[in-house]
């Protein structure tokens, strides 16, 4: 303890603005936005030192709320806000593709095949079917396309 003593000693009312300037350099450095909430609130303490004198305790006291209260405000008044989307999919194109109706280009072997749908050939994963059968894309494993025979002679191509 006697070395911070020192140390306050030596800079006197400047120590907060020393210390503000180590975090504000720290956040430079460290990636997230953590520091320079710490060096706000470092600033506010060695403002509040420079008109009033305020124990070592009190200050060390004072950063920690503030430091506490300023990370605190950070976080309500920078956080992530949800967006209402009339296109949730627009990212996830390939969601678009859960539920339409298309036409098998190669067959389905051992419950794997091709299908292209626009100018994209996509590896699908079914029961063994023939080229040209049509299939309704039924979910996503990863890039592979999980299909199932459409039963129904008169369902739409989405193509």
């Amino acid at each position: 303890m006697e070395p911070l003593l020192e140390i306050l000693e030596f800079t006197g009312r400047w120590t907060w603005w020393v210390v503000a300037g180590v975090l504000l350099l720290l956040e430079l450095l460290a990636p997230g936005v953590f520091f320079l909430w710490l060096g706000v609130a470092a600033m506010i303490v060695g403002t509040a030192v420079l008109f009033v004198d305020l124990s070592w305790q009190w200050q060390i006291a004072a950063f920690a709320v503030l430091s506490i209260v300023t990370l605190f405000l950070s976080r309500r008044l920078f956080a992530p806000t949800a967006i209402e989307s009339d296109q949730p999919n627009l990212n996830k194109r390939v969601q678009l593709y859960i539920g339409k109706t298309y036409v098998l280009d190669e067959p389905v072997v051992n419950g794997q095949g091709r299908l292209k749908i626009g100018d994209s050939l996509w590896v699908v994963a079914g029961p063994d079917m023939t080229a040209g059968q049509k299939v309704t894309v039924t979910g996503i494993e990863g890039a592979t396309l999980t299909v199932a025979k459409v039963h129904d002679e008169h369902a739409d191509d989405s193509e």
